[in-house]
């Protein structure tokens, strides 16, 4: 007859621990510890035979059998790193885990002997024994009533006890339920990319903005943005460092592989202060199933810090429907270009987002980010010779965004860009509005939605309003220049020139002194302020930062030195006027400075200053036949004072649909 396998012992305990191998819990002292997934598992393992060296490559098929990626060492150390910390254990000088350099791992601390040995199997406790006839052996009398006695004591004192307990936190930690984690502000890391193959980065990197949108739909979170966190991929600071310069009260780090349509990710969630680690899981999915599997990971987050979602909440994270895994991956790979915010990755973010509706015309994520990337481009088009303006754009971006509410009502960056055109194509300050509304109850964390919103805040003169949602938008992106710039420009618009000046030497100090717009900034503040020669160095330094080739800035400084400010602005002018003619790409070299970025406004702007009226209201008609962005801050910019009164100025205000 066979020999019968001994039982696996169910509770282990070891020094002040005690490990319930059935329950697959961990306690210190009669507390529970935070320790699950593949850490228990490898503490298990070890636990089987104390003293002894196990092999990595003995945890490997143990643990992770069905793991067909090259994560596996990082997944061990990761699990390895939780376990110690639970133990309050380290590598240099362990107490309970030993690493065997290049071979594997062994326990060493001592195990009570009588755990080893205990009549428990498959986490059923040991019943007490019978007698053969099936009844349990009798019990003197005077011995039963000693028993009942001493337990009618000891029940009350039990009672008692727990009254006193339910008033304590002791009673929560006795019974293994810590208090929550204070987390009430998150930022998701750029995710590792382990599959070995670079050109799977825009896969990693999807998964990570995925990550931060999904939980941006919590609204008792603040989620960083993802422009904030990029600066953090591969960087070598310690996570408390990261979470001060975010100021958040968690991150989330992990990693992604991915192996043909089969991927898989690991997260893992810490809070900041005190520093702990709070939780950590493996998910494994096929792409096509991807959308399920994020917002299983943001429910899986929200429960443990136990925030509370709100009934759509819980739906919008609940409901996802299957993808076809190539228009995926061609939708993620648009995003990763369109998010780059340049001229030509945004063009190559559209091929691919044009690519993913041809392959998947039912899925809406194609066509919001075409609408994205159409309204990003009518912010900065129109510069030269070819370019599309804001009016053939924008209704690409109305027609994409349109279609894509028609397949999901339900996404926030459909809603923000639909947002833009009602704001920019069709004046219609009422309809941009609710749009922008929308999206951030959506997507509270949508930084985009809070910047474009402050924009058309701005434009309507609710500049008490505008600071605030500019204040959101950098609490969410705190390292965005172009948050941060145009947290100055809403000061400026409201005519709070000092603020306005404080907030662009901070835009200054932390992106440092090549930042071209905040000495533009400058510039406008001082020209406010009737500091013009100030206003002039500073217009001059930003010209050399925007690339105004050295020939041509002497010539701006011998037309200034000569001529004052008219000297500056006619020469400015006729620079602008020779860009336009020149044919080449966005964001190359060309030679011509602060002209790279200037619109029909921006020349009528220069016309103002030379007192020439006439060729100014010229190119504001242009910039009016071409829905050009700037338009909508006519009311409030103090640029525009010095015609403010001018009959055609006020005409071309209510043909925009702005309010005198």
């Amino acid at each position: 007859m066979a020999t019968e396998s001994p039982k696996r012992p169910q509770i282990v305990r070891f020094g002040t621990f005690e490990a319930d191998l059935a329950r697959r819990e961990l306690h210190k002292s009669g507390v529970r510890i935070k320790l699950h997934g593949q850490p228990f598992e490898v503490l298990a393992v070890l636990l089987e035979r104390p003293g002894e060296a196990v092999s990595r490559e003995e945890l490997h098929q143990r643990l992770w059998s069905t793991d067909t990626f090259v994560d596996f060492d990082a997944g061990l150390n990761t699990a390895i790193n939780r376990l110690r910390e639970a133990l309050n254990d380290s590598a240099e000088n362990p107490r309970f885990i030993e690493t065997l350099p290049r071979r594997g791992y062994r326990f060493i601390a001592p195990v009570d002997p009588k755990s080893l040995d205990q009549p428990v199997a498959e986490g059923i406790p040991a019943k007490p024994s019978l007698s053969e006839s099936g009844t349990v052996p009798p019990v003197p009398a005077r011995t039963h009533a000693k028993r009942t006695k001493a337990l009618a004591i000891g029940m009350a004192v039990l009672v008692v006890l727990l009254v006193v307990l339910s008033w304590t936190s002791v009673h929560e930690r006795l019974l293994g339920h810590a208090s929550p984690p204070h987390i009430n502000s998150l930022a998701v890391l750029p995710l590792a990319n382990l599959s070995g193959d670079p050109g799977q980065e825009f896969f990693a990197d999807g998964m990570t903005e995925a990550l931060i949108t999904d939980l941006g739909k919590i609204s008792a979170l603040r989620v960083i943005s993802r422009t904030s966190v990029v600066q953090y991929k591969g960087t070598k600071k310690s996570l408390p460092e990261i979470a001060r310069e975010l100021n958040v009260d968690g991150l989330i780090e992990g990693t992604v592989s991915r192996s043909g349509n089969h991927f898989r990710i690991t997260a893992n969630l810490l809070q900041a202060s005190p520093e702990k680690h709070v939780w950590a899981e493996s998910y494994e999915s096929d792409v096509g199933d991807v959308l399920a599997l994020q917002g299983q990971v943001a429910q899986a987050i929200a429960r443990e810090i136990q925030v509370k979602l709100t009934p759509e909440e819980q739906k919008l994270l609940g409901s996802a429907r299957p993808v076809d895994p190539q228009a995926h991956d061609d939708y993620l790979r648009g995003r990763y270009f369109c998010d780059k915010d340049a001229r030509e990755a945004i063009e190559k973010g559209i091929k691919y987002f044009e690519l993913a509706i041809k392959e998947a015309p039912s899925d809406p994520l194609g066509y919001a980010g075409l609408a994205n990337c159409y309204a990003l481009i009518s912010w900065g088009g129109d510069i030269f010779v070819g370019d599309p303006s804001a009016a053939e754009t924008m209704p690409k971006a109305r027609d994409a965004a349109t279609q894509a509410l028609r397949l999901d009502e339900n996404l926030a960056e459909a809603h923000a860009s639909l947002a833009c055109v009602e704001m920019i194509l069709n004046w219609n300050w009422a309809g941009a509005e609710r749009e922008f509304k929308r999206a951030i109850e959506l997507n509270p964390s949508y930084t985009p939605a809070h910047v474009w919103y402050a924009h058309f805040l701005a434009a309507m003169g609710r500049s008490e309003e505008s600071v605030a949602e500019a204040k959101r938008a950098q609490e969410l992106d705190p390292f965005s220049i172009f948050t941060m710039d145009f947290s100055a420009w809403t000061l400026y618009l409201d005519r709070h020139y000092d603020l306005a000046a404080e907030q662009t030497q901070r835009t200054l100090e932390l992106a440092g002194p090549e930042i071209q717009w905040s000495h533009y900034d400058f510039g406008q503040i001082y020209d406010a302020t009737g500091r013009h020669r100030e206003a002039l160095e500073e217009y001059i330094k930003a010209q050399e930062v925007f690339g105004l080739s050295p020939e041509r800035l002497a010539e701006l400084r011998t037309a200034y030195q000569q001529f004052g400010e008219k000297g500056y602005w006619r020469k400015t002018l006729q620079f602008c006027q020779e860009a336009s003619k020149q044919h080449r790409k966005f964001a190359t070299a060309s030679g011509y400075g602060f002209c790279d970025y200037v619109k029909d406004l921006y020349l009528a702007l220069f016309h103002v200053r030379l007192g020439e009226l006439d060729a100014a209201f010229q190119s504001l008609e242009s910039a009016y036949t071409k829905h050009e962005t700037e338009l909508i801050f006519l009311n409030v910019d103090p640029q525009w004072d010095g015609v403010r009164s001018d009959p055609r100025f006020q005409n071309l205000v209510r043909r925009v649909g702005l309010q005198n």
